[in-house]
């Protein structure tokens, strides 16, 4: 696989997207992972499971008794991942806050990724925010990605302009 001359190596305690593989690798991960929109804190978890895959940050995948489904609306939007499966997305609706498919979940995904069926995982960048160990998250770039940047991660990531065709 082609890598960029701009990778950044992993100092102690990091993780560089250069280093997950492809295809992806679904990894449970017990730190404490929330998610707020419109006030509401929609996931809390210490029983998530982390998407690694080459040039992108991690999603991060809630289990759904700790998601606060009663603000999930079906969007009707799917998409088709080429490893995981089909999606589906959900708005977000916390009184008159919207947020336009702000999640997503595969409902029956591809082999070797049953951890994740019918988990749901959430697009940093359109929440008001998204912690892990109390650490706020950065989004990666761009609209299609739903990557969550922590101090461990290093790059560069897939999702910014010109990165496409990674």
């Amino acid at each position: 696989m082609w890598r960029p001359d701009n990778i950044i190596v992993p100092g102690p305690g990091q993780e560089s997207v250069w280093d997950y593989p492809r295809p992806p690798a679904a990894e449970p991960d017990s730190r404490l992972v929330t998610v707020n929109s419109g006030g509401v804190q929609i996931g809390h978890t210490e029983r998530a499971v982390r998407i690694l895959e080459t040039s992108h940050p991690p999603a991060f995948y809630f289990p759904p008794q700790d998601v606060r489904l009663q603000y999930l609306e079906r969007s009707g939007k799917a998409t088709l991942c080429e490893f995981k499966g089909q999606a589906e997305y959900f708005h977000i609706r916390v009184q008159d806050h919207f947020v336009e498919n702000a999640a997503w979940r595969y409902p029956d995904p591809m082999p070797g990724f049953e951890s994740i069926a019918g988990f749901y995982a959430f697009y940093p960048g359109k929440m008001d925010a998204c912690t892990v160990d109390g650490q706020v998250v950065l989004a990666q770039a761009g609209d299609f990605y739903g990557g969550w940047i922590t101090p461990e991660i290093v790059g560069p990531f897939k999702g910014g302009p010109g990165s496409m065709s990674w």
